[in-house]
């Protein structure tokens, strides 16, 4: 993922190809996850495995999101249901469509008994399930959690009734801030990060990718579908994790923005931006250009990203876009990677509803 985002052109399709899952589970009982579930394992099962840890874990968490479900489940079944009556309608259907099957899933594959939980609050999801993961370790409550997001929704029905609405681009274009954006474009997949207590990452002689420095979570209160044109709920949201982080805006090298490539969602995230940081806001960029919107999972595969840049100490730059919205000031990285040096990473996300969520992560220096 990491050298398909240091390029400044996107894939063509933002659907998740074909994988082998069979380490997983026999296909039988790969037939009993619907495929925001399966994306959310086998996310899940790569971190897992890369973090060293071996479980069962009596007390450690899992928050894995989504905002929608399993929704191709329901299409399938509906189909089902029409075709050849409700007694040929799959018993598995309840479990493969509900929301928590993903983190339910998790929690089961690695013995993970401590809190079990799904955020649904639309595109910030992934977002708060990391920052609401943090705070169960930062509380004492866990030494381990899982947390991330998951989505697989790039169905007709889905489809249409985003393009109804005037959400998602005519021109099948992704390119945030840019002058000439028309929508998004949608995506699929799930990110999965593992978190750890400090200490107890140490002592055990975990790889340490990253700090998780600070999270917040608040409300526009405002329209159901759009962002408050102030920014205020956004502004508040990322004041208070810079607050919860113990630093202040000048202390951001980067920010890894929503960047939806909507024209009202771009706009209010740049006002708020720019009301936090000022005419000094840090380098910016939206992986959305590469990715797709991919909903509840994208907050996570861009808490993902973050960590990469801090690793990597450079920034990606935002595909699609060419021409930056002269009403957008901020300083979009554009064309090419953007070598920084590169300590803290703000990542935001917006959702539908309202809901604003941002994170911060700091480089781990041993």
């Amino acid at each position: 993922m990491w050298e398909a985002l240091c390029q400044d052109v996107a894939p063509a399709s933002k659907r998740i190809g074909e994988f082998d899952a069979s380490h997983l589970g026999n296909a039988k009982e790969l037939r009993r996850f619907d495929p925001f579930a399966l994306y959310a394992l086998m996310a899940a099962d790569e971190a897992w495995r890369s973090s060293g840890l071996e479980g069962p874990y009596e007390d450690a968490g899992s928050i894995v999101t989504t905002g929608i479900g399993g929704l191709q489940t329901v299409l399938d079944q509906d189909a089902v249901l029409m075709a050849r009556g409700p007694d040929r309608v799959s018993p598995f259907l309840v479990p493969m469509l509900m929301p928590n099957a993903a983190t339910a899933a998790v929690s089961m594959r690695f013995g993970l008994g401590g809190p079990c939980e799904t955020v649904t609050t639309a595109c910030a999801a992934g977002t708060h399930a990391i920052g609401n993961a943090a705070r169960l370790i930062a509380s004492g409550r866990c030494d381990i959690a899982v947390a991330g997001g998951a989505e697989a929704v790039i169905v007709e029905l889905a489809e249409a009734g985003f393009r109804n609405m005037t959400a998602l681009s005519n021109t099948g274009l992704s390119r945030p801030f840019d002058v000439d954006r028309d929508g998004f474009v949608m995506g699929e997949g799930a990110g999965i990060l593992i978190l750890e207590d400090w200490d107890y990452a140490h002592e055990r002689g975990a790889t340490i990718l990253a700090e998780v420095i600070g999270a917040a979570s608040t409300a526009d209160a405002h329209h159901i579908t759009a962002p408050d044109p102030s920014g205020r709920g956004a502004v508040r949201c990322m004041n208070l994790a810079l607050a919860d982080a113990n630093i202040t805006a000048q202390d951001v090298s980067h920010i890894n923005a929503h960047g939806t490539s909507t024209p009202l969602n771009d706009y209010a995230e740049s006002v708020a931006v720019h009301q936090v940081f000022g005419d000094e806001a840090p380098p910016t960029t939206s992986i959305k250009g590469h990715l797709g919107h991919s909903l509840a999972a994208a907050g996570a595969l861009e808490g993902v990203a973050s960590v990469l840049t801090l690793q990597n100490q450079l920034i990606p730059p935002t595909a699609g876009t060419t021409v930056i919205d002269p009403e957008v000031h901020l300083d979009v990285v554009i064309g090419e990677p953007r070598k920084a040096d590169v300590d803290i990473v703000l990542s935001n996300s917006f959702g539908f509803g309202g809901h604003n969520g941002s994170v911060i992560f700091r480089r781990y220096v041993d």
